[in-house]
């Protein structure tokens, strides 16, 4: 099966390989949100042991996927290697940091009065898609630059790593999705509409996908920035938003157990698979 699905991207436009990918991982974020039409409550602990998980992936995928082919990638093309996965993973941390500011946004298992950004008179309900929508610019964007860089010929961006680092991205998506869509059940949004918002908040993952594929496809020294730049991105939301989000309760060791699986598996993939 494996095999089937890497020499179908291999035959595909890296542009439209970066979209069925990405489109992957959107579709199993609205998999995630459509648990809002069997159950209106979930327990605190899935919760904080699921969004561990996807800490953990989104951590693995920084260093496997990202940085470690962007130092090799800078080392080969004869740049000081440490120079382009430096300002590259410190552009990406300035990127969300910035929308982290203008763009108003609550955490998932935050107080209403700690929303973060501008204060605004929008309701909970769309401060939390907004915060889950941030999390997913620098997955669809990581997703996009490595299949521009398996495109562009770069020995460091193989199809394999960039199928699994959709795959990871795509099963951290899972509880990402019902992040959204139960607690706005348990506000009292329909069911219907619920996961309209959940698998609307991944919507920003094919579109920073194919942005990111065309990106590298159109200047390609900048692919060492452009993988670091994902990576630093990534790590801040998880350190910023994900990690604290599971840090509200008594499940800190659930939690963590969480990160710890999710880091396991992102880095079989990536290893298996890159």
């Amino acid at each position: 099966m494996m095999k089937e699905i890497l020499s179908f991207f291999e035959g595909t436009d890296p542009v439209l390989g970066a979209f069925i990918a990405t489109m992957f991982t959107w579709f199993v974020t609205a998999a995630g949100a459509s648990v809002v039409f069997f159950f209106k409550n979930l327990s605190r602990k899935w919760l904080d042991g699921m969004l561990g998980f996807t800490g953990g992936v989104m951590i693995a995928a920084s260093y496997w996927s990202l940085l470690a082919p962007s130092i090799e990638m800078s080392e080969r093309m004869g740049m000081i290697k440490w120079l382009p996965p430096a300002v590259g993973f410190a552009m990406g941390a300035l990127f969300i940091f910035v929308l982290d500011k203008y763009v108003p946004h609550l955490h998932i298992n935050f107080d209403p009065s700690k929303s973060e950004g501008p204060k605004t008179q929008w309701r909970r309900s769309t401060l939390l898609i907004l915060a889950i929508t941030l999390h997913n610019i620098p997955e669809g964007l990581a997703v996009g630059v490595l299949f521009g860089g398996v495109a562009a010929g770069i020995p460091e961006a193989t199809i394999g790593a960039a199928v699994a680092l959709a795959i990871g991205i795509g099963l951290q998506n899972f509880p990402e999705g019902m992040a959204v869509s139960m607690p706005l059940r348990r506000l009292g949004v329909s069911r219907r509409r619920s996961f309209f918002y959940g698998q609307l908040s991944a919507i920003v993952e094919p579109i920073a996908g194919v942005i990111g594929a065309v990106a590298v496809l159109w200047m390609q020294p900048i692919l060492p920035y452009a993988l670091a730049f994902a990576a630093g991105a990534m790590i801040y939301v998880v350190v910023e938003e994900v990690i604290p989000e599971t840090q509200q309760d008594e499940n800190t060791d659930i939690a963590t157990l969480g990160f710890i699986g999710g880091f396991i598996v992102m880095m079989v993939l990536d290893v298996a698979l890159g």
